[in-house]
């Protein structure tokens, strides 16, 4: 029986899943900050112009020179609240912006460092909070209880911000408690928006590794249904068809992987499952040329090598 693995790969979704709906949602929550920070620095008596200047590169999106400039004054005012917040948001958005994950990480540890002594200072303030919360997500699944502990501190601080509820049920799998993180993801599919290709995967995913295999075929088929993205019915159907096979029905199984082909041409992972699908039902001969013609069609599929011994 094939067996349902225990989806570890939450730590790369919800990297992609932040990266996609970081321009809608980080832009909401930093106009907010800026509009904070310029109200403190106008009943400021007699603020210097280098705060004015570092407020007019954060306003123009200058996150470098906000980021530089904040660290420089950081240097003779260590605990500044402003400056560690202003640092801080700079130095998530730098870290994002990176190509490199290495660089990425400098960055949001930064943010992170920043953000932790700003909240000392305001233990209250759900942005920072909000942001705290995503940064930890950036670190992997190791550092998702922090992530639960900031995005929950913000939420309870009354923080809006709609994605919330999403990046707690991906934070909540991320380490394995899964029945918080379908809560989770039931808000967010709750607030009546077009729930997003992303989540109806990520609340399969959690039911499949708690074994509710009818919830979890409900999200993906519907998933199936409404996705105009060629790629997430790919992943979709490759699902569906792990839990049938898991339910010992190999029918829909072989339905799905065939879907596939029908519908987007030729796969080397679809190829290879078939391959395993047969090899599951003692058909030796067309599990082997279904590997091979995965690896015909990508040489380097390492799983498809070893079946056939390359």
């Amino acid at each position: 029986m094939a067996k349902i693995s225990a989806w570890s790969r939450y730590g790369r979704h919800l990297i992609l899943l932040k990266r996609i709906r970081i321009v809608g949602v980080i832009v909401i929550a930093l106009a907010i900050v800026i509009v904070s920070i310029y109200g403190i620095l106008h009943v400021r008596s007699g603020v210097n112009s280098e705060r004015r200047e570092l407020l007019r590169v954060w306003t123009e999106g200058d996150y470098e020179s906000a980021y530089e400039i904040s660290k420089a004054f950081l240097a003779e005012k260590p605990i500044d609240n402003f400056l560690l917040t202003v640092n801080g948001f700079s130095a998530y958005q730098l870290g994002i912006s990176q190509i490199n994950n290495h660089n990425t990480l400098y960055f949001i540890d930064k943010c992170i460092f920043s953000l932790r002594k700003a909240l000392l200072n305001n233990h209250k303030d759900g942005r920072i909070c909000y942001v705290l919360g995503k940064a930890y997500g950036y670190k992997g699944a190791e550092y998702a209880d922090l992530a639960v502990k900031y995005l929950e501190m913000a939420d309870s601080l009354s923080y809006e911000a709609s994605d919330i509820p999403e990046f707690l049920g991906l934070a909540y799998a991320a380490y394995g408690d899964y029945r918080n993180s379908v809560d989770a993801f039931s808000r967010a599919f709750a607030q009546g928006e077009q729930p997003s290709d992303n989540l109806l995967l990520s609340i399969a995913r959690s039911y499949i590794a708690m074994e509710e295999y009818n919830m979890a075929m409900s999200y993906l088929q519907h998933c199936i249904a409404i996705s105009p993205d060629s790629k997430s019915i790919i992943i979709s159907r490759l699902m569906l068809a792990e839990v049938y096979r898991t339910l010992n029905d190999f029918s829909n199984a072989e339905n799905q992987y065939l879907s596939i082909l029908n519908e987007t041409g030729e796969n080397a992972e679809v190829r290879f499952q078939l391959g395993e699908l047969y090899s599951q039902l003692g058909d030796t001969t067309r599990a082997r040329a279904e590997w091979r013609i995965a690896f015909r069609q990508d040489p380097a599929h390492a799983r498809a090598r070893a079946r056939l011994n390359i």
